[in-house]
């Protein structure tokens, strides 16, 4: 079972007027992809202006530090306020599970938000790197299957993203679409095999299902150039995701002999309006059923592997789940990949 779930930002968040405002953006076409996105705020780390009031440039290599330093910061708050929610310590935890994309380390980021988080020295650890949007849904898959492997033994899962540690502001279309959408967060989540546990401490994990796109597999990456990784964003993408959610998602549902209105809840992650218009039309949800996708957008903007998760915590804060209900998950990331789980109260 999900036993509870926490979150964490960077302390700044600004307006998408004041981003434009800080790189003295004044071309309309990459100004419209900040003011037409839907997103309103978003946490960011960004550099201070310089005197004459200019952004820097910021290099690979500040790029990485900033990476690693929010990244524990973040980390370690998510992990702290996830375990606070719970009857366990750090001490307790027995396999920790890091996601991350935007940027690369070694030894992972596991090993060190372990270290300052108090873990114990033998906890089982692994760092998926580099899977994108989906990866925090991959990374439950990992912590479901060490939990029910192992009952009694709690499996803590990390999302961690520093969008900003991978933006590049050159002015260009492909970079402009980019900056307009990601923002910093991470959110831990905790996972028990335990038949003492029910309902009341969180949703059973039934299963997951997964489909690649693998003809589309340019259409979401990342690209290295000048000493920077470069991400760069199809425009095809809504209407990929959109003709092919309907596999992943019929699948899973029959495996458990479900159809579509036995869903309750529905938690799909915030990749962009036109993403998540896309997953409603094509699945025949409501405006109701993506209330917490659509919120996380306008308030945090697409906080990658973690968003996912930000929505999960928003629908808990509602209580609004009865024993026997059923959920839905859904992540869409680089592969093109869409990955969905199935949960039960």
């Amino acid at each position: 079972r999900i036993v509870s779930v926490g979150t964490s930002n960077p302390p700044r968040r600004y307006t998408q007027q004041e981003v434009l405002d800080l790189f003295n953006c004044e071309v309309k076409l990459i100004s419209r992809f900040f003011t037409n996105s839907h997103i309103k705020t978003r946490h960011l780390v960004l550099p201070d202006p310089t005197p004459d009031g200019t952004m820097p440039d910021e290099s690979g290599e500040e790029l990485l530090a900033k990476h690693t330093n929010t990244s524990l910061d973040i980390g370690c708050e998510a992990v702290a306020r996830c375990l606070k929610d719970s009857p366990y310590a750090a001490e307790d935890i027995d396999f920790f599970g890091v996601v991350t994309s935007t940027g690369f380390l070694c030894p992972g980021l596991s090993a060190m938000v372990a270290r300052d988080s108090g873990m114990r020295d033998n906890v089982h650890r692994i760092d998926l790197v580099g899977m994108g949007c989906n990866g925090g849904m991959n990374g439950l898959m990992a912590a479901t299957q060490f939990a029910a492997a192992n009952p009694g033994q709690p499996a803590l899962l990390l999302t961690c993203e520093v969008c900003s540690a991978a933006y590049v502001f050159d002015m260009t279309i492909r970079t402009g679409v980019v900056n307009s959408l990601f923002g910093d967060g991470a959110a831990a989540v905790l996972l028990v095999a335990d038949d003492k546990l029910t309902t009341a401490e969180g949703p059973q994990v039934l299963g997951f299902e997964s489909i690649m796109v693998a003809d589309a597999m340019s259409e979401m990456r990342f690209d290295f150039e000048d000493g920077k990784f470069n991400f760069y964003l199809g425009r095809d993408i809504p209407y990929l995701i959109g003709e092919t959610i309907n596999t992943p998602v019929g699948k899973l549902l029959d495996k458990f002999g479900l159809k579509k209105r036995d869903i309750s809840q529905w938690i799909i992650h915030s990749g962009g309006k036109k993403v998540i218009d896309s997953i409603k039309y094509n699945l025949g949800l409501t405006e109701h059923d993506v209330r917490h996708t659509k919120s996380i957008l306008r308030d945090y903007g697409n906080l990658s592997s973690a968003a996912f998760l930000f929505s999960y915590q928003q629908l808990t804060r509602e209580d609004v789940v009865h024993e026997g209900d059923h959920g839905v998950t859904i992540a869409m990331g680089p592969g093109v990949s869409i990955e969905t789980g199935l949960l039960r109260w």
